[in-house]
């Protein structure tokens, strides 16, 4: 038997049901945030000791893949039905933000990484995280 009257420690009561829908949103909101740290993880595999601002973005399949897994997980969060058939509920603008910092952190990570490859060949950092 599910208990449908819990209280939070604001005294606001949350049924059995409301508990679910909030699960499923941060189900969401989870899906949303790998898809975020998922813009750094394709930009940076772009080259291997390049820099992204020496390469540039001029892949239009690659900028094409970015546009369209974000439109994928706007509409699977958005499209009317989806908390029926996926359990995906709609998520506030600002709930696609907390993803962002890691992402920037993966991204400023590999360019100096790329950095201290291209400045020391055949050094430690090749040996190491060179693939």
């Amino acid at each position: 038997q599910a208990v449908n009257d819990l209280e939070d420690s604001y005294g606001q009561e949350w049924t059995y049901s409301d508990r679910k829908i909030l699960e499923y949103t941060c189900h969401t909101a989870f899906f949303v945030s790998i898809v975020v740290v998922q813009w750094a993880d394709l930009i940076i595999c772009k080259t291997r000791k390049n820099s992204v601002f020496q390469q540039g973005m001029k892949n239009h399949f690659m900028n094409f893949g970015l546009c369209f897994e974000t439109a994928l997980a706007a509409f699977l969060s958005y499209t009317p039905g989806m908390d029926k058939g996926l359990r995906m509920y709609p998520l506030k603008i600002n709930w696609w933000l907390p993803a962002l910092p890691f992402s920037l952190a993966i991204f400023c990570y590999d360019e100096t990484r790329k950095f201290l490859l291209r400045r020391n060949p055949g050094g430690w950092i090749e040996k190491e995280t060179y693939y």
